[in-house]
């Protein structure tokens, strides 16, 4: 364990000591005594992050195939638009884009999750709207 790490887990248990804490909580003697003793990795801070990615892989799959998807999807659009000669607005570019990201997670992962339709739903009714003189 490095210094640094040592010094962040001596501050998680700053304020606790064994006379006045709840049997069974962190106390810096605790703390010191499994750093001492290897079993640091047991106090380390939860990291949120690694869980929303968790959850999102277990929704959408593996998020470099899902990129995989995505990004062929723009691809054509934008070789089609270009063979064209069409250039969209930014709100129906980023709508475009956002469809393709949800589509790429429908494809990729599982494909009865409601949110994914309802957000493709969405961003084409934000442009059909602005169309229609109704900007959100």
């Amino acid at each position: 364990m490095n210094e640094h790490d040592y010094q962040r887990f001596l501050s998680d248990a700053e304020g606790c000591d064994s006379e006045t804490s709840t049997p069974g909580a962190l106390t810096r003697e605790s703390l010191e005594n499994a750093i001492e003793g290897g079993d640091a990795a047991m106090f380390m801070r939860h990291d949120p992050i690694t869980d929303i990615l968790t959850e999102r892989g277990k929704a959408y799959g593996p998020f470099v195939d899902h990129a995989n998807i995505t990004q062929t999807l723009k691809r054509c659009i934008a070789n089609h638009l270009k063979y064209r000669g069409l250039v969209l607005t930014v709100d129906q570019q980023e709508a475009l884009d956002m469809i393709c990201h949800k589509i790429g997670r429908v494809v990729n992962g599982n494909p009865n999750h409601v949110d994914s339709w309802d957000d493709i739903a969405g961003y084409a009714r934000l442009v059909a709207d602005r169309l229609r003189g109704v900007v959100r």
